[in-house]
């Protein structure tokens, strides 16, 4: 009788424990202010109009952010504002480029001026102050092809690709077979990929809060895999590499975590388009990357889907 009574209680207990748990993540997906963030995109040599309500959606369909998006066109040489979402401050913007960065606690960028229009200086310098001030930025697939020519953006950035980019402006960055991190100042161009495939990402940096809880090993779906990516190369951290099999056969990086002043930067080189933005390996470091640029934790669970080393996992 007595015994009975104890596995009462026990049960009790773990279904008490149970709800407590269930209720902390209702609190963490509902009830945390939301993280009002900024995309901007409108001019990229990637299909910006297909990945934008993409990303858009995973973002609010987590239920931790609200999302504006900012389009731009270039005229002559700056950028002038396409179009804004309806429910954006109609005060953010003049005609040109020159928003009111405070407004968000962050931004996210699909943008990669390949058409080789600038933003004003004014505009540039609010950006730094708005991210060195503490505020978060993420840095999607191609916006790491951007403003080769802006010193500070690619500080925060860590390295980018293409748009001219060479020894002058910093080393390769990778790790080698051994682990180690590699700074290579030898001579050459930056930005190069081989053909799709889903390759396996590798977590470097299993405590760090985007990574904490994900495997050690993870399958993406394909995508082009990033290589010879140079830059300034400082205040960063390695995340997670992919082994490049069929080119430079290094394991070069692919999430990226970047301290710019007081803010943050987490930099993705993954999501060519939007097949790729179906995939949980994606969805996953996209969002707690987001989370964590904002506010410096990450309170998203993983996802029951999350991808093993074996397959990639497709969300339709």
């Amino acid at each position: 009788m007595r015994l009975q009574k104890l596995f009462i209680v026990i049960i009790c207990v773990f279904g008490m424990l149970s709800v407590l748990n269930s209720s902390t993540q209702i609190v963490l997906g509902d009830q945390l202010p939301k993280i009002k963030t900024l995309i901007i995109d409108g001019d990229n040599n990637h299909n910006w109009k297909g990945t934008t309500p993409v990303l858009r959606k995973i973002l609010e369909d987590s239920g931790r952010f609200n999302v504006d998006v900012i389009t731009l066109v270039k005229d002559e040489n700056k950028y002038n504002v396409e179009t804004v979402t309806a429910n954006l401050n109609q005060n953010l913007v003049g005609n040109e480029f020159s928003p009111v960065f405070d407004q968000f606690d962050l931004v996210v960028s699909n943008f990669n001026n390949h058409r080789g229009g600038a933003w004003s200086n004014e505009t540039r310098a609010a950006f730094e102050k708005y991210v060195s001030n503490g505020h978060g930025f993420v840095v999607y697939h191609a916006a790491d092809n951007a403003f080769r020519e802006w010193k500070e953006y690619n500080k925060m950035i860590a390295f980018g690709g293409w748009g001219g980019r060479n020894q002058t402006d910093g080393p390769y960055l990778y790790i080698n077979d051994e682990g180690k991190i590699i700074r290579d100042t030898s001579d050459g161009n930056g930005g190069s990929h081989g053909k799709q495939w889903a390759f396996l990402i590798t977590n470097r940096e299993p405590e760090h809060p985007i990574m904490k809880g994900l495997p050690k090993e993870f399958r993406h779906s394909n995508d082009e895999l990033y290589d010879k990516m140079r830059g300034p190369a400082e205040n960063v951290t390695i995340l997670a590499t992919a082994y490049a099999q069929d080119t430079t056969k290094r394991h070069e990086p692919m999430l990226l975590a970047i301290d710019y002043g007081k803010g943050r930067v987490f930099h993705t080189t993954l999501g060519h388009d939007t097949a790729q933005l179906k995939s949980v390996a994606f969805i996953a470091t996209f969002l707690r990357g987001a989370e964590w640029a904002a506010t410096g934790n990450v309170t998203l669970p993983v996802p029951n889907d999350m991808p093993d080393k074996d397959s990639p996992v497709i969300r339709e």
